[in-house]
């Protein structure tokens, strides 16, 4: 059986204020800043509760950061479909499958602890590039009209620091 996955009707919290142009309605907005707050709150009790962590801190890292991308994008209009998508023939994962607009985007999220090294956007070299049109190809074949959606592929870089995370988002970072 095969799901369609096209973007949710989204008109309870997209407003369009120019032919072309759209904002997140206040509410949307509250919500979301409510949802982020509440993540936040919990996510430093787990931390003052938690034992010992036993996985890598890279790990650490990177998961935080595609868990502040989620929200960054979803900030940025973006409708989050899948998160952590795997394949059961392929290996990897791809990190935020969403829409923005008509186009299905496959989102890579690079995350750095500083700004002192190379770029976090550099990290996507050619085999991660490769590894992704598959891995992208292999999601599009699950739906309907797959013949008919325009794809997109991102980069997002997310580098924290002592305040807020910072983003970059690179839309159509390659082809």
């Amino acid at each position: 059986m095969t799901k369609s996955l096209a973007p949710p009707s989204a008109d309870w919290y997209i407003e369009e204020t120019f032919p072309g142009v759209t904002k997140i309605s206040l509410l949307a907005q509250y919500r979301l800043a409510l949802f982020e707050r509440t993540t936040g709150w919990l996510d430093r009790q787990s931390v003052r509760t938690a034992l010992p962590m036993r996985g890598a801190t890279h790990l650490t890292t990177g998961l935080r950061g595609e868990d502040a991308a989620y929200f960054y994008l979803r900030g940025q209009g973006y409708v989050i479909v899948a998160r952590r998508w795997r394949s059961p023939r392929l290996r990897g994962d791809i990190d935020l499958i969403g829409w923005d607009g008509d186009a299905l985007c496959f989102i890579e999220v690079k995350t750095r602890t500083s700004r002192n090294f190379r770029p976090a956007e550099c990290a996507v070299d050619n085999d991660k590039r490769h590894m992704l049109h598959r891995m992208a190809q292999a999601y599009i074949r699950q739906m309907e009209n797959f013949d008919q959606i325009s794809v997109r592929f991102d980069i997002v870089s997310v580098y924290f620091s002592e305040a807020k995370p910072e983003f970059e988002l690179f839309r159509g970072a390659f082809a």
